[in-house]
């Protein structure tokens, strides 16, 4: 049996169009980052996981997923070991905010109604959130009926049961999960080859400022770049992560954008 292809950007422009000419199809969008995660995972970490996420929400529910953005906002100091490390590359708000409206607005005009961006990199989430005000206004200040959009971080469906499975020895917040066994782990479960477990620096949890200080001090930042150990990291721990994740967002767009 072939899987129905759910990327939009794997689909011919007649296949697409196709796709969405009901106006009842759901665009998951992806938005990642080009960032730093140690040495043992590459750069497009952040756009992989927050697609591949995507991908199996939308294989869940019958959705299309459309282009990754993978300009994410600044690599923030204690969220994901600051924008001073090479490896990272930092887009000004005004990018993430104007690409994500204007994907909003091309989505409309193609007749799409019904929107969720999943996000896969801490520092985007507000600047999503401007994008998506801003597209709502031009919308509505055309006259036209502005679509319904869902904003959802993936890490927040991970279920209580879940955390204390996979963190017997306690959860040291999504804030400092950078590079750590979250990301890792389905990492090793979706892109092995891709993940160099012999390279992990086994070091403790970021323990950072309740601020941010500018110039950043970059002694704050563990050598390895990542803010907690991704060492305990295991394929296993992916599966069960991802269930949780596509569990939790195939229910809430379901409820949310009222799919059967």
């Amino acid at each position: 049996m072939v899987n129905k292809e759910v990327n939009i950007t794997r689909l011919d422009a007649f296949s697409y169009r196709e796709a969405i000419k009901d106006g009842e199809a759901i665009v998951l969008i992806p938005v990642g980052a080009l960032e730093q995660h140690g040495p043992h995972m590459p750069l497009y970490t952040d756009a992989m996981l927050s697609t591949k996420m995507a991908e199996l929400t939308a294989e869940n529910i019958d959705a299309l997923v459309g282009p990754t953005i993978w300009t994410g906002y600044k690599s923030q100091q204690r969220s994901g070991g600051g924008n001073h490390i090479i490896g990272s590359f930092g887009f000004d708000a005004s990018h993430v905010i104007e690409t994500c409206r204007t994907l909003v607005r091309e989505f409309h005009r193609h007749g799409v109604k019904k929107i969720g961006f999943i996000n896969g990199h801490y520092e985007n989430y507000q600047f999503l959130y401007e994008g998506v005000d801003l597209a709502m206004r031009d919308i509505a200040h055309s006259g036209e009926t502005t679509p319904t959009i869902l904003l959802l971080s993936y890490w927040d469906f991970v279920t209580d049961e879940t955390i204390a499975e996979l963190y017997p020895d306690g959860f040291p917040g999504w804030d400092v999960e950078h590079g750590g066994v979250m990301e890792t782990s389905i990492m090793l479960e979706y892109y092995p080859d891709l993940v160099h477990m012999d390279k992990v620096m086994d070091l403790p949890a970021a323990e950072l400022p309740p601020f941010d200080a500018f110039p950043v001090d970059p002694s704050r930042t563990p050598e390895s770049g990542c803010l907690s150990s991704a060492a305990g990291s295991t394929a296993e721990k992916g599966r069960l992560l991802t269930k949780s994740v596509v569990d939790g967002m195939s229910q809430a767009l379901r409820e949310q954008l009222s799919v059967q």
